[in-house]
């Protein structure tokens, strides 16, 4: 849809945009101002003939409000605590306050909570493992309030910015530190299958092991949620099987932990009858007896850098293209694994 009349275009009034987009002169200012009670298709056919006629929605600093929003799809670990510190980190040296919320466990926040979003007008949205619904992405994009997914469930879109972690690769080290220990037989206990960090972190340990010749035992992988209780329930069952894994990779510290404790239980020592390898290395890591190994996921730094691109897209007047970023992991050796006992 283009104006017949480039040369005018600057002085059609919005009573004239609206005769052009079949709708009502107030259902052009809902959208010139960023309402959320517009349709979407009318709101796309009404917006392109604004930018044509050369209107522009106020990006000044002054119409924000001095605030980060940050999204989690859960808020309960020492795992978000991490996430939090680097936010704050950033908004305090930009003079910001970070206003929290919690989706209950779903993947993409409710339905009111992009109308609160609006209604703030904060500088920018990080959201954590969870992604928005297409009206949710167009009302934040009517307001130009810019957002970043960090460490996405799933593919958050060729056109939606994201900081990640390089979490095939981080699998794969734990793994091939448990083959060069001289284990053959390990376990893995993962995070959901439905996110993408954790069916990433299961493919390197399957690489590592398929790298080294061993085979991919399907019985020894066991799908958890993330949670101190799946590691605990899960590590029983592997701990439990009449030819039980020497050595155990966790989807994170947190399962890693509840298989410490389901190693007690059965009167299992770490690492001298189980090696366990953890992800994520939270300060608890250190704390535990035996200390955890584990995959360092900067998860501050990660945090951090969400923060800065949701700013710095703040900044700029015209959308530039979604960045994808992945931090580098690294292996933290420390007493949970060891070489298998000899028979």
């Amino acid at each position: 849809m283009t104006p017949s009349k480039p040369t005018e275009m600057q002085t059609a009034t919005l009573a004239e945009i609206a005769r052009e987009a079949g709708v009502s002169a107030p259902t052009v200012s809902k959208v010139l101002n960023g309402r959320a009670d517009v349709a979407p298709a009318t709101r796309t056919r009404v917006e392109e003939l604004l930018r044509a006629y050369g209107y522009r929605r106020r990006r000044a600093e002054a119409s924000r409000s001095p605030l980060i929003d940050l999204v989690f799809h859960e808020l309960e670990s020492a795992w978000a605590m991490e996430v939090i510190r680097g936010v704050e980190n950033v908004a305090r040296d930009a003079g910001l306050s970070v206003v929290l919320s919690e989706s209950a466990g779903r993947l993409t926040p409710g339905r009111t909570w992009a109308d609160q979003v609006a209604a703030r007008r904060p500088h920018g949205v990080v959201l954590v493992l969870s992604g928005l619904d297409e009206s949710q992405r167009a009302l934040l994009l009517s307001r130009s309030i810019p957002f970043v997914v960090m460490d996405p469930a799933g593919d958050p879109g060729p056109d939606v910015p994201s900081i990640g972690a390089t979490n095939w690769q981080g699998g794969l080290a734990a793994t091939r530190h448990l083959v060069e220990l001289g284990h053959r037989r390990i376990g893995a206990i993962s995070g959901p299958s439905r996110m993408m960090c954790s069916r990433a972190r299961v493919d390197g340990y399957r690489a590592a092991l398929e790298t080294a010749g061993l085979p991919v035992d399907a019985a020894l992988i066991k799908a958890g949620d993330f949670h101190h209780d799946a590691g605990y329930r899960l590590g029983l069952e592997l701990l439990r099987m009449p030819d039980r894994p020497t050595a155990i990779f966790t989807g994170n510290d947190l399962q890693a932990l509840g298989l410490y404790e389901a190693a007690r239980e059965l009167g299992l020592r770490i690492p001298e009858d189980v090696s366990v390898v953890g992800f994520d290395d939270l300060p608890l890591a250190r704390w535990v007896g035996p200390p955890l190994t584990t995959v360092r996921q900067p998860l501050t730094e990660m945090a951090e850098a969400a923060a800065r691109l949701v700013l710095e897209m703040g900044r700029v007047e015209e959308a530039t293209t979604a960045t994808r970023v992945e931090l580098a992991t690294s292996l933290v050796v420390r007493s949970s694994t060891a070489a298998p006992a000899t028979a």
